[in-house]
């Protein structure tokens, strides 16, 4: 009997090596694990994360036979341990991480069990639809996950493959109930569960997907197939899937009306034949009373008419007042950034992730932790209500060569910002934010065009009555009145 599990792994057209790894095998006769995970970290240091990953989940679950689901949360937490202490034993490894998506599957209960970190995806295929189970743990992937972009947008998206949750970022998936992702669900009769890196769907979309593994073919050429179409688009990356059907027949629906069958010249029992003769005789009585009257419905006609304009008349105004309120807000994120971007190096990478998993308000950052001066390619976001930078020494940000944009740019999202002991160097603006509260304490802006650059919205095709007051700035070591660099603040 052909085996109802299959993985399948690939470097792409553009990687030289594969940062990904799988796993697709049983646990005993009736539960199959599945699994994708994805290395991050460049050179062999993905690979390593991964191939850690992958031997702490498999050690952990060939052992447990109930509670799948905080099995593989134990698991995951292992696999984050022996990741994070590799990385300190090899100092070479210190970027490295994976991002992992499990599920185990129980066939004869139908029901499947997952859990997952990162931007490696979990799909449920049924009926012909194939719906996605997984969210990506990303900023693009919130945007597209709750309706803001498209996923054509998503796939194009400068920042598709950053990711904010990894195993190996940091000791908070132990602490966090909510860090990983889990569930169950039924798994029905001819369901389909499809695990996969962003090499695919980076390069596929979901209905591409969906007309691929609802073929008629068996699972390792529907892995065959994804694959091809993946290295077809280009195969930016490493490309990895794994199939898990459940391969038992649906059942048929058991009929709701009981039947009995009368063999020929036999008399019914006595029950049946009086049911019959009430049936019969209540359908003869329905037929002979007069239909009534239809009513005329030119009064629902017109209610529906009016309700349909109503309604009309609501969704046009809301519109207007949405768009009112858009032109009346100039996004400090919507700055326009035109150049040819280079790949974030790892330094950068690493403050990004410091400044997305902040559990307070506060980020301290030590000259001890990153390389001097720490290289910056593209934008530092900031997207916390509130949020602060203090500097323990002598740490320095400086704009790549290649880079014409801000340092900091402080979403609308942000309320209150403020930055200590910071230098920024050679950027088109130091720090970009809205009409916000902005407090800076000895921050140093060495040949930054506009230090700082203050985006107000106001109402377009509108006349504006406003004062803007000025702003007193004071040098640290002279306690005197600057005047701003470039008539910008």
């Amino acid at each position: 009997m052909a085996e109802n599990f299959f993985g399948l792994t690939d470097t792409g057209k553009v990687r030289s090596n594969n940062e990904d790894t799988f796993i697709a095998t049983r646990l005993d006769k009736s539960l199959v694990l599945a699994s994708v995970i994805d290395g991050v970290g460049g050179y062999n240091g993905g690979e390593v994360a991964a191939a850690i990953a992958r031997e702490q989940i498999l050690d952990h679950l060939s052992e447990t036979k109930e509670n799948f689901v905080f099995a593989m949360i134990e698991a995951i937490r292992k696999a984050n341990s022996a990741i994070t202490a590799k990385k300190q034993e090899v100092k070479e490894l210190d970027s490295m991480a994976c991002v992992a998506t499990l599920a185990v599957t129980d066939i004869p209960n139908n029901l499947f069990y997952y859990a997952h970190v990162g931007d490696t995806r979990l799909y449920l295929l049924r009926d012909g639809s194939l719906v996605k189970i997984s969210k990506d743990h990303s900023f693009v992937g919130f945007l597209e996950d709750s309706g803001r972009i498209s996923e054509r947008e998503a796939m194009d998206h400068p920042k598709r493959n950053e990711i904010n949750k990894a195993l190996g970022f940091s000791s908070q998936i132990d602490a966090d109930d909510s860090f990983i992702e889990t569930g169950q669900s039924p798994f029905l009769p001819g369901d389909m569960l499809l695990l996969c890196s962003d090499g695919l769907t980076d390069m596929v979309d979901k209905g591409e997907i969906t007309n691929i593994i609802t073929q008629p073919i068996p699972l390792a050429e529907k892995a065959g197939k994804l694959i091809q179409a993946a290295n077809k688009n280009g195969g930016h990356d490493n490309i990895t899937v794994v199939l898990v059907q459940n391969d038992k027949k649906p059942q048929p629906q058991a009929a709701t009306i009981p039947v009995v069958e009368l063999k020929e010249n036999t008399e019914p029992p006595p029950e049946v034949k009086k049911e019959y003769q009430n049936v019969t005789s209540a359908i003869k009585e329905k037929q002979q009373k007069p239909m009534p009257e239809k009513k005329s419905n030119l009064y629902a006609v017109i209610i529906s008419i009016l309700c349909l304009f109503f309604i009309g008349a609501s969704v046009y105004y809301y519109l207007q007042w949405q768009k009112e309120i858009n032109k009346s807000v100039t996004k400090p994120e919507a700055i326009a950034v035109t150049k040819e971007k280079s790949p974030r190096n790892s330094e950068e990478i690493k403050l990004q992730n410091a400044i997305n998993m902040m559990k307070t308000d506060t980020l301290v950052l030590s000259d001890t932790s990153f390389k001097q001066p720490l290289i910056i390619s593209d934008t530092l976001d900031i997207s916390r209500a509130k949020f602060f930078i203090r500097v323990k020494g002598n740490l320095a940000i400086q704009a790549d060569t290649a880079y014409n944009a801000p340092a900091f740019i402080l979403k609308s999202g942000v309320r209150a910002a403020g930055f200590t002991n910071l230098k920024l160097k050679g950027f088109t603006a130091g720090i970009a934010s809205g009409n916000i509260p902005l407090y800076l304490r000895n921050v140093e802006f060495s040949d930054c065009k506009t230090p700082v650059q203050k985006n107000y919205g106001l109402p377009s095709g509108r006349a504006v009555t406003e004062i803007f007051p000025a702003a007193a700035l004071y040098a640290d070591s002279v306690n005197k009145t600057v005047k701003p660099q470039n008539g910008s603040r």
